[in-house]
């Protein structure tokens, strides 16, 4: 995620935009950040984060005969670690092409509270971006780099993956995409009715990295997503973004209708308790944007005036496309 001042992923942390004074130095001549007096933090925050990721990884993927917890774990730390980095440093590369002052990545550990041990990263920027093109490239270099990296993890882990029967005595299952879908069947060809993929950690981290890009690249505010479709719409964006935000209730109550009612009319044996946790990921989302639009503004700072070349246009449309292949309905559930 970027905007201005902090850009990350996928977290939406960060202080409200500043909007400067209306005499401004040139892009080109703005100093660069300087880091040499908590360059120590990003290092102790990366640490961390490693360290969280990889507790967290342990807790999740008991080793099979032949393998240490430690090592098995790291299947899924080390490779989602590596993701997040690279997608952080795709946002880093391209605003210091673009000359637009930014830090390093700060990494954000989050043990126990979530699936991979963290809450993202992200970068922070002194000055909003004023080119319609430096925030096109920004918002899309951190997602593409990230899922450049994520896709070939994807594929080893899931050649190191078994299907196998569902468990009688109920299963988790991941959230699906088209893409995900896609991968699945490349990798391990059809899979028969009544069985899954018992996804290797490494398998996990790459759907992972997937499913954190998803949520990046969410048409909306200062997500990603928010700042390509701003670059390619212009105003235009903000009635779109607003629909795209209700959308997120109507799958949260669609969620509610598949888990929950079957559970309510004794159709599931699914915990109750665990329905109505599958089914608040979307709610919590659209809770999320809701402070991130309260605190940081739904809208962005105006761009300098200018035009996307065809070339651009076209970037933007493959991340909004990659919105749609990435997105998951149904992010996790236990049946």
């Amino acid at each position: 995620m970027t905007h201005d001042p902090l850009a990350g992923f996928p977290a939406p942390l960060g202080a409200p935009p500043r909007y400067e004074p209306e005499y401004e130095e040139p892009r080109e001549s703005l100093p660069p950040e300087p880091q040499k007096r908590r360059i120590w933090l990003h290092f102790l925050l990366f640490g961390l984060t490693a360290l969280s990721m990889q507790f967290t990884a342990m807790e999740l993927n008991p080793p099979p005969p032949g393998h240490t917890r430690l090592g098995f774990a790291a299947y899924q730390s080390m490779s989602l670690l590596g993701i997040l980095l690279v997608h952080e440093l795709g946002h880093y590369v391209a605003a210091l092409l673009h000359r637009v002052p930014a830090s390093i990545p700060y990494f954000l550990p989050l043990p126990r509270f979530s699936f991979f041990g963290t809450f993202g990263a992200l970068i922070s920027m002194q000055h909003r971006i004023r080119s319609r093109k430096a925030l096109l490239d920004i918002g899309a270099a951190g997602p593409l780099a990230g899922m450049i990296v994520a896709l070939p993890v994807l594929c080893w882990g899931l050649s190191m993956s078994e299907v196998g029967p569902h468990s009688p005595g109920g299963y988790a299952q991941e959230g699906q995409s088209i893409l995900y879908w896609l991968m699945k069947r490349l990798v391990l060809g059809p899979i028969p009715q009544g069985q899954d993929v018992n996804l290797h950690p490494m398998a996990f981290a790459g759907w992972g990295g997937m499913f954190l890009t998803m949520l990046n690249l969410l048409p909306w505010g200062q997500l990603d997503g928010g700042h390509i479709a701003y670059a390619l719409f212009g105003d235009r964006q903000y009635v779109f973004a607003r629909w795209v935000r209700r959308g997120l209730l109507g799958v949260f109550v669609y969620n509610l209708v598949a888990l929950v009612l079957p559970v309510l009319l004794h159709r599931s044996s699914q915990p109750l308790l665990a329905a109505v946790a599958a089914s608040s990921c979307w709610l919590v989302w659209y809770g999320i944007t809701g402070l991130m639009g309260r605190f940081f503004g739904e809208d962005h700072p105006p761009f300098e005036p200018g035009e996307l070349g065809l070339g651009r246009k076209a970037l933007a449309v493959v991340c909004l496309v990659l919105f749609i292949l990435l997105f998951m309905p149904t992010p996790f559930a236990v049946y």
